[in-house]
């Protein structure tokens, strides 16, 4: 028996809502708006509204809340539907130290578990919380291979701790789902979203889906092997898995309060570049016709999204080249400046031949603690212009404001709900902890056309 699994496993079934300091409770508020929201603007997406209709005939199971829509449907169902709207628009929040984003991993199966079973606001924070860490731990404690995508793989177990939190697992039953969980992970390829493959976005939501069927799984009799963490992200996807990570600070740093949160609707690894392209057009509005090329050197990760000509909307979502192109010709980085009609804009798709990434080994080695960028735009008149950007705006180090945040959920928000439908949504999330059912959120957040 391992005793590391031994430490987490007691610290899981120990931990009580009255345990967590103010600030993560705060934190966790924010992460699920913030997830709410960005579902909601995601389950509005074509592919995500055929894949609902395929899915969810009208008349089925009614369990769950199908975020978004005006459909319900067994747990399992809405979570895998909510975990893939959630990363359709590339909007939902993460975690740099785990190196992938743990909430909308997690999110949807507990919300789906505590709709389903009335679960208490209280209830839903807790197996959020603890659900999050354990997914985010793992992370920091592998390094997965270069060529695996994150998502879909250590946020299963994260959705699973969650779902068994919420069923009131004993020690032995939460070693076995975490086991158990460890090997429905995903075998997923990060050239996938460098290549725009739609695909990736449902490894989030398997993921969740994969949550709740661990906990049938193990209510079913069904075993893991011994230490399963170990052997998949010691062996298997990463060469490396540190237990002592696993439980070092445990119960006393929590990785939901060292999250960020996302305003650039394109890959994290855009961020440092867009944050210092920000500060150049702050003093000086450039157009495409005033630019002869932009230089960005950048750390190794980010160094590979250097594609100059995506073909669709998640490419270039994975594309520096893109990302610069569209935030000069439309002045903007949200979720407009993505959209696939943009992709085939002659003025984005020339200027973006003209933009070049390169890697600075200087700026890799300051991760994973920064994401930085640096950009230099050389002008026409002859003239250039520069910055550099060390911490990504809404990382741990430079976050965005409360105020910043709700203008975030309400710019999504108004693409699937009406204001005041939107507004007592958001205040229902900031007293979650107040909920004795969380029925009384989940009821608004269907669309009503």
């Amino acid at each position: 028996m391992s005793d590391y699994l031994d430490k987490l496993t007691t610290f899981i079934c120990n931990s009580k809502f009255g345990d967590f300091p103010g600030e993560v409770v705060e934190r966790a508020r924010e992460v699920v708006a913030d997830s709410l929201a960005v579902i909601a603007a995601g389950a509005q997406e074509e592919e995500v509204k055929n894949m609902t209709a395929r899915m969810v005939p009208i008349g089925g199971r009614e369990e769950a809340t199908v975020i978004g829509t005006v459909r319900r449907t067994e747990a399992a169902k809405a979570a895998l539907i909510n975990g893939t709207a959630g990363t359709f628009l590339e909007l939902d929040e993460g975690n740099q130290f785990g190196r992938g984003h743990p909430g909308i991993h997690v999110i949807p199966a507990a919300l789906a578990v505590s709709e389903e079973r009335s679960f208490s606001g209280r209830d839903f924070l807790t197996a959020l919380v603890l659900g999050y860490e354990i997914g985010t731990r793992i992370g920091i404690a592998c390094k997965l291979r270069m060529s695996m995508h994150p998502h879909g793989t250590w946020g299963t177990v994260g959705a699973a701790v969650a779902v068994a939190k919420l069923m009131g697992y004993d020690k032995a039953k939460m070693r076995e789902i975490i086991n158990v969980s460890s090997s429905l992970g995903l075998a997923t390829s990060r050239k996938t979203m460098l290549e725009g493959g739609t695909v990736r976005n449902v490894y989030a939501g398997v993921s969740n889906y994969m949550g709740i069927l661990a906990h049938d799984l193990i209510e079913s009799g069904f075993t893991g092997e011994a230490d399963g963490l170990k052997t998949v992200y010691g062996s298997v996807v990463s060469e490396t898995f540190n237990t002592e990570v696993m439980v070092e600070d445990l119960g006393t740093r929590y990785e939901i309060a060292r999250n960020y949160f996302k305003r650039h609707a394109c890959c994290r690894y855009n961020h440092g570049t867009l944050d210092a392209l920000g500060e150049i057009v702050a003093k000086k509005a450039l157009t495409p016709e005033d630019v002869d090329r932009v230089d960005v050197e950048t750390y190794s990760l980010a160094a590979q999204l250097c594609d100059q000509n995506p073909q669709n909307m998640l490419a270039g979502k994975f594309s520096i080249p893109f990302a610069v192109a569209t935030t000069i010709v439309h002045g903007s980085t949200g979720v407009e400046s993505f959209r696939p009609q943009v992709i085939h804009d002659p003025a984005v798709k020339d200027l973006a031949h003209r933009v070049f990434v390169t890697e600075d080994p200087k700026l890799t080695a300051m991760m994973p603690k920064f994401r930085p960028s640096r950009v230099k735009v050389k002008l026409r008149d002859g003239s250039s212009l520069e910055a550099e950007a060390i911490t990504n705006k809404g990382d741990t180090e430079d976050p965005y404001s409360g105020e910043e945040l709700r203008a975030k959920y309400f710019d999504l928000a108004r693409l699937t709900w009406k204001r005041e439908v939107a507004e007592a949504i958001h205040a229902e999330v900031m007293k979650l902890e107040s909920l004795a059912d969380l029925k009384g959120l989940t009821g608004n957040l269907r669309k009503v056309d």
